[in-house]
């Protein structure tokens, strides 16, 4: 990405967000349990059908979710996220630690879903991804949301040394410019998984010849 791509993303992220890091858990189809009864209850007492308000995230409650966001303006996936639940609840989004390793599973599979998804310069979206864009659509996914740029990226969460890397890490490499000008997502085995802009989303490894040379760094978000 260039400086300026990268500057005009930077200042709508600060205009329209307030602040570029965040990390909280996100409430899926398929999730169950007492928070979930309560945003179905919220959700009917607002007018939109969720079923009765059993605690399990069933079509419906996801159908209500999603007309939800769109009469609020949010991006309608039918996924609780951060700002979908403070629109909805009226506060912020309970994050517990058990959560995250489940979070963490989850940003992995849907990364690798993704392989095979060609590089598109600018691209934040599966139609086609450049390497920051794609870090930040997967945990996006997840309910985490990262800054646009991978320089942006790499000053969220804690630094790890290479030698303790766990799935779930953002990895980055300096590859055009200085500084962090590649990223890619940790999946395990000393392999990573990024958008390149010569074969699109692929698995390579960390210690490969090119990569092993231009490795930066990488940090914990979760």
């Amino acid at each position: 990405m260039t400086k300026f791509f990268r500057v005009v993303v930077f200042l709508l992220v600060l205009v329209s967000a307030g602040t570029v890091t965040c990390a909280a858990a996100a409430y899926h189809q398929g999730d169950q349990g007492d928070d979930i009864a309560n945003i179905q209850a919220q959700l009917n007492a607002l007018g939109y059908n969720a079923g009765s308000s059993d605690g399990d995230f069933g079509e419906m409650t996801a159908n209500a979710v999603r007309d939800f966001q769109k009469d609020r303006g949010l991006d309608a996936d039918g996924v609780i996220g951060m700002q979908t639940y403070r629109a909805l609840m009226g506060r912020e989004m309970p994050v517990s630690r058990d959560s995250s390793s489940a979070i963490i599973r989850r940003i992995v599979q849907t990364a690798l879903n993704y392989q095979g998804v060609p590089y598109v310069f600018g691209g934040t979206s599966p139609n086609g991804f450049d390497c920051s864009g794609f870090t930040r659509y997967v945990f996006a996914q997840a309910g985490v949301y990262l800054p646009r740029a991978a320089d942006e990226q790499y000053g969220v969460g804690q630094s790890v040394s290479y030698s303790r890397l766990q799935p779930g890490d953002t990895v980055f490499f300096t590859t055009y410019e200085a500084g962090a000008s590649h990223s890619g997502i940790y999946v395990g085995n000393g392999k990573f998984i990024s958008a390149t802009s010569s074969r699109g989303v692929v698995i390579d490894r960390l210690d490969s010849g090119y990569w092993g040379a231009r490795y930066l760094g990488a940090r914990r978000v979760l």
